[in-house]
């Protein structure tokens, strides 16, 4: 059965950094970065500052599903995806997906967070989105698989405890 590795969070809490982190602990298995699922008129709406709605994402949070699938059916023993999964109804979508699907959340302190976003350059999120994704960000309950993440430290103390949890979990 192949498990999918969702990496969540909010924007510039490292997800795509420790996704291709964990992609090299698993045979470089298929990657998918959630903002290249988004459609440009997304793109264009978190662009411009306004928060998307529910019915922006479910079109979205649906062809990660599927693609996820579709990784499962050829055969893939793991996958990993990028996506920031704020609310559980938007993770229900994503468990939906044949296969085992596990979530890292990756929550660094608020203040780290933004400072990462200020200094991204030409991405479509701006800083001022954070708060807007923290008000709706549900946390992972405890009868959903996953882990929180909660280093604020370097990438690879990150790693290091994604890896562990991972390994806890026989996932490998």
């Amino acid at each position: 059965m192949t498990t999918h590795f969702v990496i969540m969070g909010v924007s510039g809490c490292g997800k795509t950094t420790a996704a291709l982190a964990l992609q090299k602990h698993l045979n470089q298995c298929p990657y998918a970065e959630g903002d290249d699922f988004h459609t440009q008129a997304n793109r264009d709406k978190m662009g411009a500052g306004i928060p998307l709605t529910d019915e922006d994402r479910y079109p979205w949070l649906n062809n990660l599903r599927d693609w996820m699938t579709a990784q499962a059916q050829s055969g893939a023993a793991h996958t990993i995806v990028t996506c920031s999964a704020l609310k559980r109804q938007y993770r229900d979508i994503l468990r939906g997906a044949e296969g085992k699907v596990a979530f890292v959340h990756l929550s660094p302190p608020q203040d780290v967070n933004l400072e990462r976003m200020m200094s991204r350059q030409g991405h479509y999120m701006k800083a001022g989105m954070l708060d807007s994704q923290l008000a709706i960000l549900e946390h992972l309950a405890a009868d959903e698989f996953g882990v929180k993440i909660d280093n604020a430290g370097a990438p690879q103390a990150v790693e290091a405890d994604i890896l562990a949890w991972v390994e806890a979990e026989g996932l490998l």
